[in-house]
């Protein structure tokens, strides 16, 4: 058996080497399952054959990296960017936002699957959490959906979309929400994917998206009919408990809340990802938080 070691904070540990956990780290320099898992067993028939019995994770990080150098300069590059953005003191923050339908629920699990991260959360929990703190007589907007928030506008503003409105009014609630969760991810050192229809670029601090390891993403579907066929699909699986009617009676306002949504993705130059295929979306998600991310932080080790 070949153990690996390593240090967390200052105490050691030893743990058999993993021909599946190594596949699934180099899976994120976008290689496929299948030659990951040949890759991962080249690296332990390495080991073997030079009669490896206990490496460091840092050697083994070493090995790994020279073996995928002769494979391919650009995947080693992707595989070392991963190792110094997981190996960073500071916590990654991913926000992903879109309209209902688009998918956010989904990309996120892709991703915090790709990524190996183990914190998950929904803007719609954040909601729930709020309106049980809110009373629906002081904030009638934060007990509607997000797509149907402007009926419960007391006074409507006349210089403004009284959709978009409505809209803004119920991010701006759930957004105390957000900001206290980054503050907390970043204060705890834990690395968090965010997701929902509530992400919104320009509604965050600037303190917070600047000083921190924050990734913003906004997906949509730009095609109409692709977007409703979203719906159907959604609504169809049995442990959903949502109306279909409800979404499609409300559609043209969801399209509105998309518009605005990619409006303020514009402005505040955050990417913008036409949700069509699955794996399309993840690896340009992958690829934009290594190129953002892992080269930062390989200049911040070598300083």
């Amino acid at each position: 058996m070949i153990w690996v070691t390593g240090d967390v904070d200052g105490k050691q540990y030893k743990e058999p080497f993993s021909k599946g956990i190594m596949s699934r780290s180099l899976n994120v320099a976008d290689i496929g399952i299948e030659r990951a898992h040949e890759i991962a067993s080249d690296i332990e028939n390495y080991m073997i054959e030079n009669n490896i019995t206990e490496i460091s994770n840092s050697d083994l990080a070493e090995v790994v990296l020279n073996y995928l150098k002769s494979l391919d300069i650009n995947i080693a590059t992707k595989y070392e960017n991963w190792r110094s953005l997981r190996t960073s003191r500071k916590p990654l923050i991913i926000l992903i936002g879109g309209a209902s339908g688009v998918g956010t629920s989904s990309m996120a699990f892709e991703l915090a699957n790709r990524l190996r991260l183990k914190n998950l959360i929904s803007t719609d929990m954040i909601r729930e959490v709020m309106r049980k703190i809110v009373s629906k007589e002081l904030s009638p907007v934060i007990h509607k959906s997000s797509f149907d928030a402007f009926e419960a506008i007391r006074t409507p503003s006349i210089r403004i979309d009284s959709v978009i409105e409505g809209f803004i009014s119920h991010v701006d609630v759930v957004n105390v929400g957000i900001e206290a969760i980054i503050e907390r991810s970043v204060k705890e050192g834990i690395s968090t994917i965010i997701e929902g229809v509530h992400v919104v670029p320009g509604f965050i601090r600037k303190d917070l998206i600047e000083n921190n390891n924050i990734i913003i993403f906004t997906l949509t579907v730009d095609d109409k009919e692709a977007h409703k066929q979203r719906f159907y699909s959604r609504c169809r699986q049995p442990w959903v408990k949502r109306s279909l009617e409800r979404y499609m009676d409300n559609f043209g306002t969801i399209r509105k809340t998309q518009r605005f949504l990619v409006e303020q993705a514009k402005i505040h130059d955050t990417r913008i990802i036409n949700n069509v295929d699955i794996n399309e979306t993840i690896d340009i998600m992958v690829e934009d938080i290594l190129e953002k991310f892992g080269g930062v932080h390989n200049v911040e080790q070598e300083s």
